[in-house]
């Protein structure tokens, strides 16, 4: 089981750059950041969390951007991977949002992971344009459209959503394949759109039933045909224990996601120092 540190980069409190040094000679895997463009002051969407409008930390108004937070920290470290947890792509241009995340895997010598939501906040969404009972269908298209300007000498596309016709887009990833996790809700729908488009998924906080709907993950996984087996990323939203790991074990858990606190960059470094010796992860320090 890998594990990696989730931070909610904002405009205050500890640099990207920084906690990512830190989680890296730490012993951590991955180095998560989240995405909101914005967040509409009037909203109809209720939070996850709270079943409201309200909402549980006023970071969200105030999350940095994913992709320059994640490549100054591309240029702090060598070896963790660089994650989003999650990323919107559907509130991006797609042609643009392929370039970005293929220049960062590209000067970070291959080391992105594309962690992507359907979006809750459809009030968001509706700025961008996205008609929320579509966003699925739109987040395959950008998906497929990237994945051909990442892989084909010239590449083209014609969807619903996205179309353009043979091009060159350059730098190409470093990775053969980009991963792409899916944070979301786990149910069915969740489970055959990522059998059929995504290669794993991430849990919500509020999660229940993990090793009931990592089965049913699987199950969707082979009804679509597809070998091996999905990622299963799981955020953290208690202390490590024997007991909890053995049992994400059992889960086929891949990586565990623990969040940094919101505090200051040393009682924020202090803290995955702590957090790496709790998980035993300092003796296996590179």
């Amino acid at each position: 089981m890998r594990h990696g540190v989730v931070l909610f980069a904002s405009d205050r409190g500890i640099r990207p750059a920084d906690a990512a040094r830190a989680a890296e000679e730490a012993g951590f895997d991955t180095f998560y950041v989240p995405e909101h463009t914005h967040i509409p002051v009037r909203r109809d969407a209720p939070h996850p969390g709270t079943g409201g409008a309200a909402l549980p930390d006023d970071r969200y108004s105030r999350t940095l951007d994913p992709w320059v937070a994640l490549a100054t920290a591309s240029q702090a470290t060598t070896r963790i991977r660089l994650a989003t947890a999650v990323a919107l792509p559907v509130e991006s241009d797609p042609i643009t949002l392929a370039k970005t995340i293929a220049t960062l895997d590209h000067l970070s010598n291959g080391r992105v992971t594309l962690g992507a939501g359907f979006g809750w906040n459809t009030d968001e969404l509706a700025d961008h344009r996205v008609d929320a009972p579509r966003r699925r269908t739109v987040l395959r298209e950008y998906v497929e459209a990237m994945r051909a300007l990442w892989t084909q000498e010239v590449a083209e596309y014609q969807g619903d959503h996205v179309a353009f016709g043979p091009s060159w887009a350059y730098p190409k990833p470093v990775q053969p394949h980009v991963p792409l996790v899916i944070g979301a809700g786990g149910g069915p729908k969740t489970f055959a759109w990522i059998a059929r488009t995504a290669d794993g998924w991430m849990t919500t906080p509020t999660e229940t039933g993990l090793h009931e709907k990592a089965d049913a993950l699987r199950a969707a996984w082979a009804a679509a045909g597809r070998e091996g087996a999905p990622q299963l990323h799981v955020l953290a939203t208690t202390r490590p224990s024997p007991e909890l790991l053995a049992s994400w074990a059992e889960a086929g858990v891949t990586d565990a996601i623990w969040g940094l606190p919101d505090r200051s960059p040393d009682e924020v470094v202090a803290s995955l120092r702590r957090q790496a010796e709790r998980l035993g992860l300092a003796a296996t320090r590179p």
